[in-house]
């Protein structure tokens, strides 16, 4: 089984590069300046932001389903972050050094089963998840702070 990981498409959030933090306070989103790395797990190129760039903390909402598993919380992007990155059955670093929750979901955006896992038990839980015919996508989140990371798809 192949899988896809894929960033988000940067155009919805390149409106907001530039902005003045009063101007991304107005909109419920603030800058941040990576003080460490990792630290700071940008969603679009899907790596951590090394020391002294900016990223923008924002609501994001990614689970658009009409079902009870709607859901938004907060992301990260990088200021200026331009390209999607894809990952073709590879895990990419941002999500190996840490702890990750696995919520698989079915077309009609209902969860049908989920898993923890880290560093190498990442990429064969992406496998039984979308094996088990019952997924059609997953989404991965950070298990620490709760914070929607990607979405993985078959290839």
């Amino acid at each position: 089984m192949t899988y896809c990981i894929r960033g988000l498409d940067p155009a919805p959030f390149k409106s907001l590069y530039g902005l003045s933090d009063t101007e991304l306070a107005n909109l419920g989103a603030r800058r941040v300046v990576a003080d460490s790395s990792p630290g700071v797990p940008d969603r679009i190129e899907l790596r951590d932001l090394d020391v002294g760039e900016t990223a923008i903390l924002l609501n994001y909402e990614h689970q658009l389903a009409d079902s009870p598993y709607r859901s938004r919380y907060a992301i990260f992007v990088r200021e200026g972050a331009d390209t999607r990155a894809q990952f073709r059955d590879e895990v990419p670093a941002v999500m190996r050094q840490r702890m990750v929750a696995l919520r698989a979901f079915d077309a009609d955006g209902n969860i049908v089963d989920a898993e923890l896992a880290e560093g190498d038990a990442i990429e064969p839980a992406i496998k039984r998840l979308l094996g088990s015919g019952a997924a059609d996508y997953l989404h991965v989140h950070y298990a620490k702070y709760g914070c929607f990371a990607a979405r993985v798809d078959r290839d």
